[in-house]
């Protein structure tokens, strides 16, 4: 009995410390927030996939968009800051996924999360916190954001 306890417990140390919950499809970007919740974007092949709420629980956003509704901002190699992003419109609302690093400086410090837009005007900016972030927007195969 004490050896299923303490697999189970190694198992969920294991589990919150892989929080992309990608199933079947490629990550394309996963975080955490200071608030302890997950953003993260997902390519389903058909679909772009992106949610944000708590790790292994159910999300509190959640949107599936075709690929071609989708977009993306891929860094052209100039300027002071790397930075990729990636659009995920949903109606009125486009969630902004970004990812960006200020090739200049020493510690080459890192800005991502996701910026919600509604109406095409910023409402607020969730940032990650940590340095556990799965960033695969670089590349990735959608059209370019207009």
């Amino acid at each position: 009995m004490k050896i299923i306890v303490m697999m189970s417990v190694v198992a969920a140390l294991f589990a919150t410390n892989v929080y992309a919950s990608c199933e079947g499809s490629k990550t394309v970007f996963s975080c955490l927030t200071s608030k302890g919740k997950q953003i993260e974007v997902c390519d389903a092949g058909k679909t772009i996939d992106y949610s944000f709420g708590k790790p292994l629980g159910k999300p509190e956003i959640e949107v599936k968009v075709a690929r071609d509704n989708a977009s993306t901002f891929q860094w052209a190699g100039m300027g002071s800051s790397i930075s990729y992003a990636v659009d995920i419109p949903n109606g009125k609302t486009t969630y902004n996924v970004f990812w960006s690093s200020d090739r200049l400086s020493e510690q080459h410090a890192i800005e991502a999360g996701v910026n919600v837009l509604i109406n095409k005007e910023l409402v607020t900016t969730v940032n990650c916190a940590g340095e556990n972030i799965i960033n695969n927007i670089e590349g990735v195969d959608l059209k370019p954001t207009e």
